[in-house]
């Protein structure tokens, strides 16, 4: 799609927007796992801090892309993903340590 309709050094975000606070998605993401929102540990707000983080794909839609699949179903996905390959990254976790 964008090889052929998109502008040679144009931007195309890939987004299906969804407006969540950080919060909820936090919430959204203990859900799937089956965990309690007392897991949450609620801090300090740092200056300057993000509510949340969204994309504009108003260009890509208007060249006809639309998500495939609703959010809370890639969310499921993308923890199943993580959960089947703890041995990539809890390397990652321990060496970050």
């Amino acid at each position: 799609m964008l090889v052929d309709e998109g502008q040679p050094g144009e931007v195309y975000n890939i987004g299906a927007d969804n407006q969540l606070t950080n919060l909820t998605l936090t919430k959204r993401i203990l859900e799937a796992l089956g965990k309690d929102e007392s897991m949450i540990e609620r801090v300090t707000d740092r200056p300057g801090h993000d509510l949340r983080y969204a994309v504009d794909s108003s260009k890509i839609r208007r060249l006809g892309w639309k998500p495939l699949h609703g959010f809370d179903e890639h969310l499921v996905a993308t923890i199943e993903w993580y959960r089947n390959r703890r041995d990539w990254w809890e390397p990652l976790r321990e060496a970050a340590r």
